[in-house]
């Protein structure tokens, strides 16, 4: 697929391309395109009715979720645009309270079991409605008096940590995760891959994280054949297998670590110059 902007700021298609080993598909623009332009704003990927050849494809990316948890929409759900399925968490505890009880309590126990490594003495992890019928998180420390505190308690931290626990176990598409590592401690992001890794449902989902974090590049159980470096380009970035460069892998085999080996090559050009701009 190729899109660009047409008239009025709209997005106009001007490719899609869909095919089978050496058997064509889909190939627009067609003839008809040409004669109603107004077509050339929605995909056939997109439509039900036209799809049904390759719509496998379509249930595939409608698979894909995406989240980055903003702790305080979590806190305070008012403040979020109020959309189901919010990637940014605003209806996060709704989506919580959506699930099956025993389901629930399931998945719970699972994240628990992980924060008890994580959280310095956590001791229990629950979920309850008030009295009012809002749902709340709520979670029990060793050294605290037996009272719970909500999530409104929760540090940054332990929320976003919750946030990327419950949606690696929740459902089986494609999960992406922007930058995990914002407000863990560098300790804890080191085991992020492999905390995610445990918690995640069978058959596994795959699992795509975007970082600037060193630390969670140390995990060993990352390959360089999973690693994929975004570079800068003039008509924007290009991704680009870190296995694809020699003395990545030569600094690899020498003993250096993954995140020490391939994050310097993202480096932004000028950003050297930043430390002098106080002496302009």
């Amino acid at each position: 697929i190729a899109f660009n902007e047409g008239g009025r700021r709209r997005l106009e298609l001007r490719k899609e391309r869909v095919s089978r080993d050496s058997e064509t598909i889909i190939d627009r623009p067609e003839e008809e395109d040409s004669d109603d332009a107004v077509r050339l704003s929605q995909t056939f990927l997109e439509q039900v009715n036209v799809n049904r050849d390759f719509r496998d494809l379509a249930t595939f990316f409608e698979s894909v979720r995406y989240l980055h948890v903003v702790p305080q929409l979590v806190r305070d759900p008012e403040r979020s645009v109020g959309r189901p399925d919010d990637p940014y968490g605003g209806d996060f505890l709704d989506q919580i309270a959506k699930v099956r009880p025993d389901r629930r309590e399931g998945r719970l126990k699972r994240i628990g079991q992980a924060l008890r490594i994580a959280v310095p003495q956590f001791k229990e992890l629950d979920f309850k409605k008030d009295k009012r019928g809002v749902p709340h998180l709520r979670m029990k420390y060793e050294h605290w008096r037996p009272a719970w505190q909500t999530e409104g308690q929760f540090s940054d931290g332990t929320l976003r940590l919750i946030g990327l626990l419950w949606a690696a176990i929740n459902e089986r598409g494609p999960l992406l995760l922007e930058e995990p590592e914002i407000s863990l401690h560098p300790d804890i992001v080191r085991r992020l891959p492999q905390m995610l890794e445990s918690v995640k449902k069978l058959p596994p989902r795959q699992i795509f994280l975007s970082t600037h974090s060193p630390e969670l590049l140390a995990d060993e159980g990352i390959g360089l054949d999973e690693t994929l470096l975004f570079l800068p380009g003039r008509e924007g970035a290009e991704a680009v297998p870190a296995s694809s460069f020699k003395d990545v892998r030569a600094l690899l085999e020498g003993g250096l670590d993954l995140g020490d080996a391939v994050i310097p090559k993202t480096q932004p050009p000028g950003a050297l110059r930043l430390s002098r701009l106080a002496d302009a």
